[in-house]
């Protein structure tokens, strides 16, 4: 009976644990989409209160690019944190670089340079590739360029991705994330991507790497094995 009840609070404590990262991830998705939903909210309430043409299409180029952002946004969240529904059990590259450049080229902040090589990535590296990019490209406080591969070999599948810019930031708690040192109690909505990333690569019997601090380049690295 003892072990019968150890057993339920395992698994009630992995339930929640499973709860609170589902709402870490939303509220890293409703973070992302605040500013651009509300710039579309003040564009129409903006269109609503203005008479003159020039202004008036002032307020719809703003709506037009509040909308593009978040969808944007959004089609990046459904890969990166969603089942990616509609697709098989592998998803064209192609979908993973349009879904990284409208999170970020289409800013203009960041320049996105895709090294060509798989044709296809199964789901859990498009989630992993997108993750390590979200993480690096957020590192670029005052932009820079992101340089991102993905190839896969008879031994496996790997993933890079590089960061480079006038200054880059990583934060601590994201570090220990990658790198497996992150205390439970630490896990917040800043660095449950990078946690998620791991455990994903960890599950899959691969392996992460990261570039030590201080360098001038910001380096993401995952393998997969076959």
């Amino acid at each position: 009976m003892k072990a019968g009840i150890m057993s339920g609070q395992d698994h009630q404590n992995q339930d929640d644990s499973t709860l609170e990262f589902a709402a870490l991830l939303c509220s890293r998705l409703c973070h992302d989409l605040l500013s651009p939903v509300g710039a579309f909210s003040n564009g129409l309430e903006l269109m609503a209160s203005e008479t003159d043409p020039d202004m008036q299409a002032r307020c719809l180029d703003l709506l037009n690019e509040s909308a593009r952002t978040s969808t944007n946004k959004l089609k990046f969240f459904r890969l990166a944190f969603g089942a990616a529904g509609g697709y098989g059990d592998e998803l064209p590259v192609e979908e993973a670089r349009q879904a990284i450049e409208g999170m970020f080229a289409a800013a203009g902040r960041v320049s996105v340079n895709w090294m060509p090589g798989a044709d296809m990535l199964n789901k859990r590296a498009v989630k992993i590739l997108l993750n390590l990019a979200l993480i690096a490209g957020d590192a670029l406080v005052r932009g820079g360029q992101l340089d991102i591969g993905a190839e896969t070999g008879s031994n496996g599948i790997e993933l890079a991705v590089r960061a480079q810019g006038q200054k880059i930031m990583l934060d601590g708690g994201l570090r220990a994330a990658l790198d497996g040192s992150l205390s439970a109690d630490d896990l917040s909505a800043r660095n449950a991507a990078a946690w998620m990333a791991r455990r994903l690569v960890v599950q899959a019997g691969g392996q992460i790497m990261l570039s030590p601090e201080g360098e001038a380049a910001l380096v993401f690295g995952a393998f997969l094995p076959r």
